[in-house]
Order: C-alpha cells, then structure tokens, then sequence
C-alpha cells in the first residue's frame, strides 16, 4: 500500500486543550499559528488545512503570512465560490501560488451555513449554491488558462474578463471539495481534483467514493480521494481513549444541547450526517471500529477522531486507504502537541519518513520529546 499524503490543520478559531468552556483556550496570535506551520513543515506534513468561517481569521491572509516561514508544506485555502467573483478569485489564487513556489491548494467552499453567508451578503438556498459554484469554476479555470472570458450565467456575469498573471501550477492550482449532497456529488465529479469526506464508518466512506467515482467517470474523469479526521494517537489504546475522555470532562449537557440545535438549523447534508452518528448522546459516541464522535458534540464540520494505539490508528487509516483514499486531513487537541505525537508515533508505521526537525537557522537536529514539553508549558 502506497505512503498516504497527510495533512494537519491550523486551528485559526484558537486551539485549547479542553473541548467547550474551559480557562484553557489558546488565541489564534500569528505566533501560534506560525509555530504549528512551521512545526508541521519541519516534521514533513504534506499539507496544511486552514479553515473557513465566521469564527475563522482569513484564511488567505493568514496563509501569506506563512509563505516566508515554511519551504515545502503546501496549504489548503479556502475558494468560497459564494463570496465574491471568480476573476477576483483567480487573481488571488495565482498570486498566492506564485509567493507560495507552487505549494498552493484550493478548498472549493460553496458554504454549508445559510445563515453565516447572509452576514456576508450572500442569500443563496442550498443547491442554488452548488449552481452558483459550477458556474464559478466554468469561468475560474478558463481565466487562469488564460482566456480572455466572457460569460452571461443566472449567477455569474463576466465581460473581458483576463487574468493577467499565471499560477506557477499550470493549469491552476488543484481543486479539493468536500460536500454529501446530491448536489455536491455533482459539483465534485465534474470540476474538483480531490474529494474529501468527512470521517463517517467505513462502509459509508466507500459508498460516497464510489459514487463519486462512477459521476465523474461519466464525465470522463478521475477523481482523488480524502478523509478529515481528528486523531488522538497514543502508545496504548488504553491511554487513547483516557484522553478522549478528558477532551469532553467539562462539557456541560447544555453546551451540548445548545451546539446541536444550531447544527440542526443548518441545510448541511454533512453537518445532519455528522450529527446523526451520535444524536448528541454522551453514551453513542463509539460510532465504529477506533472511531470516536465525541468531537462533533460541539464541534461543527468533522466530528469524529480515530482513537487507539499507533498500531491501531494506522489500521484504520488503511482500511479507508483501501477503500481508495490517498489522503487524510488530520488534527488533534491541543493541534501544536498533537502534531509531534503523531509524527512521531503514527509516520513510521505508514510509510513516511522518520520524524526529525530540523532548525531553519542552524540545520541542527530538535529533540522531540523536548518540544512537546515546551510546548506544553
């Protein structure tokens, strides 16, 4: 089985070692976030997922601000397709691309809460966002072929449109998406380079990829495979599931209750399925085989994490390999600590390289263990 790639996540909302209301929070300073980049750049990370949303610092700005401190990680940024225009968009992609030395990835993000695009002057219902999106990326790819584009669509309307500066990736930097919906699945399979599912069971994975699949071979495509998870990875599953447990001690039930309504107010066909593993239950949250739900208690979008031994979350990570996933988009609590953990515990059982880190000024080698107690103080 080949060497999967393996992303992390830059927590741009604030970090904390507690899941809820806690005195342990961590802001989202540049500082921070530029440790965790440079920390996952260092411990050959592949890519670096920097999320989206109201509660998020931008994701754009804050991956110009990397762009001087790391050399090979490649992020993944957001291309929100109901906000703004594409030829705006494929200006900022092709110069991000070009600072970043081709180490550009793109989120197609249409948006999954109807709410949080009304702050932002978007008033689009669900699949029209899907119709706005296709619509979108038909004149986005065309600019950074390119094309001087003209275009009259129900959504998008461009005239002379030109992109005048390439991306260093030709034709445009890879597209990854993730979405569950009849609509997404559409979307996917005719525009996107890589899918990404959120960590349901097994068995639900592989139905989603398969359907994917066989829409975008009617397209005469191909389609990459991903799954977003959290991770906790320790030496014994005994100890695993001791920290799960201690990531949700002081959640109240009325966190709980008041964080899945508002889920269930959003037109997300993910978020209802995320939701729908656990019911909000303290005692449902074993949803599979090393699969943990307890994040999505409060926590919107992914909401599962591969709990067990390294040994174990290794199987796991090849069971959804086999089912055609070459990718997996990780993160764990406190994100900087996890980080190491998992390189240090989980890399050398999947083929990747052996952890070292290296310091950007002097070439020395870091002892890792050292850091994570660092970085814990």
């Amino acid at each position: 089985m080949t060497t999967p790639d393996i992303f992390w996540f830059l927590p741009t909302s604030g970090d904390t070692r507690y899941l809820g209301t806690s005195d342990f929070a961590r802001a989202p300073t540049n500082a921070y976030l530029r440790e965790i980049a440079v920390t996952a750049d260092r411990l050959g990370y592949d890519g670096m997922l920097i999320p989206t949303g109201a509660s998020c610092l931008d994701p754009w700005v804050v991956a110009a601000s990397l762009v001087p401190v790391t050399r090979r990680i490649k992020f993944l940024v957001a291309l929100r397709t109901s906000i703004g225009g594409p030829t705006t968009g494929a200006r900022a992609a092709a110069t991000l691309d070009a600072a970043l030395e081709g180490r550009l990835l793109l989120n197609v993000v249409p948006g999954g809460d109807a709410a949080e695009l009304a702050a932002e002057g978007a008033f689009l219902a669900h699949d029209e966002r899907y119709k706005v999106a296709e619509e979108y990326l038909t004149v986005w790819k065309r600019l950074l072929s390119g094309e001087t584009v003209d275009f009259d669509g129900k959504h998008v309307k461009v005239k002379g449109a030109r992109n005048y500066h390439p991306a260093q990736q030709q034709p445009w930097p890879p597209l990854y998406f993730g979405g569950s919906s009849e609509a997404a699945h559409d979307l996917a399979a005719r525009h996107v380079d890589a899918y990404l599912t959120w960590g349901e069971p097994p068995a639900a994975v592989g139905a989603k990829i398969a359907d994917v699949r066989a829409r975008a071979a009617k397209h005469g495509r191909t389609v990459r495979f991903g799954v977003r998870l959290h991770v906790i990875a320790r030496e014994t599953e005994a100890e695993a599931w001791a920290e799960a447990d201690r990531l949700i001690s002081r959640l109240s039930d009325e966190e709980i209750a008041a964080a899945q309504a508002n889920f269930a107010r959003m037109d997300s066909v993910g978020q209802a399925r995320m939701a729908a593993l656990h019911g909000g239950r303290r005692d449902k949250l074993v949803v599979g085989p090393n699969l943990w739900a307890g994040v999505g208690l409060v926590r919107g979008g992914a909401g599962t994490a591969l709990v067990g031994s390294a040994e174990q979350v290794a199987e796991r990570l090849a069971e959804y390999q086999a089912l055609g996933a070459d990718t997996f988009v990780l993160s764990g609590y406190p994100h900087l600590e996890e980080s190491i953990r998992f390189a240090e515990l989980v890399f050398p059982l999947i083929g990747k390289a052996p952890v070292t880190l290296r310091s950007a000024q002097t070439g020395g080698a870091f002892d890792i263990r050292a850091l994570q107690k660092t970085a814990a103080s």
